[in-house]
C-alpha cells in the first residue's frame, strides 16, 4: 500500500495528492514544532468526555434493552433511526442547542458514537445462549449474579465490538465538530493546510488520525481479552 501511495503521489494523479515520503516528511515536522500535538491536546477533551459517556451511559442502555422488553420497545427504533440518520446533517443543529463550546464537541462525538455502542451491546445482551442461561438457574444464582457473572461475559464479545466502532465514530465525530461548528484542534489543522494548498500536511494530519484511532482500537481489543477470558465469551 505504501508503494502504491508513492507511486500515486509522484505520477501526477493530482497536484492535491502528494507522496508517502512527503506526507510522511509533513508529519514529522508537525511533531517537531508540537503543533500536532497541540491540535490533538484541543481535540482530546470532547471526545474522551464524549466516549467515556457514550461507554457508560451506551453499555448500560443496551444492556437494559437487552434483558428488558418494554425498554427494547421504546429504545430500539430510536437508535436504528439515530443510526441510519445522516448524522453529518445533524452536525449543523447541534449549534443552535449549544452554540459551538465545548458542549456542542461532546454531544457530536456522542451522537455519532452512541448508536453503534448500544445496538451492539443489545445484540450482545439478547442473543446470550440459552444453554448459558439455564446453567446459572441450576446453580441457584440470582438475577444479579447471572447478569454479572453469565450474561455480561457472554456478550463481551458484542459489547468491546460496538465500544471499538464507538471510539471510531467518536473520532469521527470529534473531527466534523471542528471541521463544521468551530474551528479547533485536529479540524481546524486540516482547513488550514486545505486552504493555503498544503495537501502534504493536509495528508498527514488525516493519517495521524488513522493511527491514533487505530491504537486506541487495538488497546480496547486488548483490554477485554484481559478483562474476559476467551473461554468466558459466547461470541
Amino acid at each position: 500500500m505504501f508503494g502504491l501511495w508513492q507511486w500515486a503521489g509522484v505520477s501526477g494523479v493530482s497536484i492535491a495528492f502528494p507522496s508517502a515520503t512527503e506526507t510522511l516528511a509533513a508529519l514529522w515536522e508537525m511533531i517537531i514544532d508540537g503543533s500536532l500535538l497541540k491540535a490533538y491536546g484541543q481535540t482530546a477533551g470532547p471526545l474522551i468526555v464524549g466516549v467515556a459517556l457514550t461507554a457508560v451511559g451506551g453499555v448500560f442502555a443496551g444492556v437494559v434493552m437487552g434483558l428488558s422488553p418494554k425498554a427494547e420497545w421504546l429504545g430500539l427504533p430510536v437508535f436504528i433511526i439515530l443510526q441510519a440518520s445522516p448524522s453529518v446533517a445533524i452536525i449543523p443543529l447541534i449549534t443552535f442547542i449549544y452554540g459551538i463550546g465545548f458542549a456542542a464537541k461532546v454531544f457530536a462525538v456522542v451522537l455519532l458514537s452512541a448508536p453503534v455502542v448500544v445496538l451492539n451491546t443489545y445484540r450482545g445482551i439478547a442473543h446470550t445462549p440459552r444453554s448459558l442461561i439455564e446453567m446459572s438457574n441450576a446453580f441457584l444464582a440470582s438475577r444479579w449474579q447471572r447478569i454479572w457473572k453469565v450474561v455480561i461475559p457472554a456478550g463481551s464479545g458484542l459489547i468491546f465490538a460496538g465500544l471499538r466502532l464507538g471510539v471510531a465514530q467518536g473520532f469521527t465525530g470529534a473531527v466534523l465538530a471542528e471541521l463544521i461548528i468551530t474551528p479547533t484542534g485536529i479540524g481546524d489543522l486540516i482547513t488550514y493546510n486545505r486552504s493555503v494548498a498544503n495537501y502534504p500536511a493536509m495528508f498527514a494530519v488525516i493519517l495521524s488520525i488513522i493511527i491514533v484511532a487505530s491504537v486506541s482500537v487495538t488497546m480496547l481489543q486488548r483490554l477485554e481479552k484481559r478483562l474476559f477470558r476467551p473461554e468466558m465469551r459466547a461470541l
